[in-house]
């Protein structure tokens, strides 16, 4: 509880326990003392609403969670230097000016990124990754303890307490764990998700010419 709340509170029940003190001391009850007791009793009252309703107004925020994982930077070795310029700006972005605690970026079945706190598991996409490629929108999971299927990010860094996952197109996927629930704004929501674009935007380009120089040489 703040403490202008607290303040508001104590000053409630006060002045509720001078009513009553009053009350019970008088000698005679006057009709202009019972006034005084029922004003004295709503004002007692109404400052405990405030405080009430101060404290749901600014609630508490949600501790940090210790989460088993070691710092670390790793990128695949085969990107050109525009995809890791990008990767290493927009990582350092994100993990600096929100909550994130970790990053993983997938394309194509592989992990081309890990940042922040990190593991050494094979990430595999699940159920929710799959939905957010399907409605080719961002899933926010703001408290993972309540949907199942969050196992799929223990591969990220385990027990994440809240994670955004944003499509690739249909070719992969950006992960983003929180280090408590509810962490995320939507001022983050709106940077990641612009940022998870121009990403796609380098990604493709890059992959397409690869492609077209595997290809078969023209007739």
């Amino acid at each position: 509880m703040p403490t202008a709340a607290r303040i508001t509170l104590t000053a409630g029940g006060l002045v509720l326990v001078l009513a009553v003190v009053n009350g019970l001391t008088a000698a005679t009850i006057e009709p202009s003392l019972q006034r005084a007791e029922v004003i004295a009793g709503l004002a007692g009252v109404g400052l405990m609403l405030v405080a009430v309703l101060w404290t749901r107004a600014v609630p508490r925020a949600a501790e940090a969670v210790a989460l088993s994982a070691e710092q670390g930077f790793v990128l695949k070795p085969d990107l050109t230097e525009a995809e890791r310029l990008e990767l290493a700006w927009g990582s350092q972005m994100l993990l600096t000016a929100t909550s994130a605690a970790t990053i993983l970026v997938s394309w194509d079945g592989e992990v081309l990124l890990r940042r922040g706190l990190i593991s050494d598991r094979p990430f595999h996409p699940g159920a929710i990754c799959s939905r957010a490629r399907e409605q080719q929108q961002l899933v926010s999971l703001v408290k993972t303890a309540l949907y199942p299927g969050r196992d799929e990010f223990d591969a990220v860094v385990p027990q994440l307490p809240a994670v955004m996952v944003h499509p690739l197109g249909q070719r992969g996927w950006v992960v983003l764990g929180g280090w408590s629930e509810r962490c995320f704004t939507r001022a983050d929501e709106r940077w990641f998700s612009g940022w998870c674009e121009r990403l796609r935007t380098t990604l493709e380009p890059a992959c397409a010419s690869s492609e077209g120089l595997d290809g078969p040489p023209p007739g």
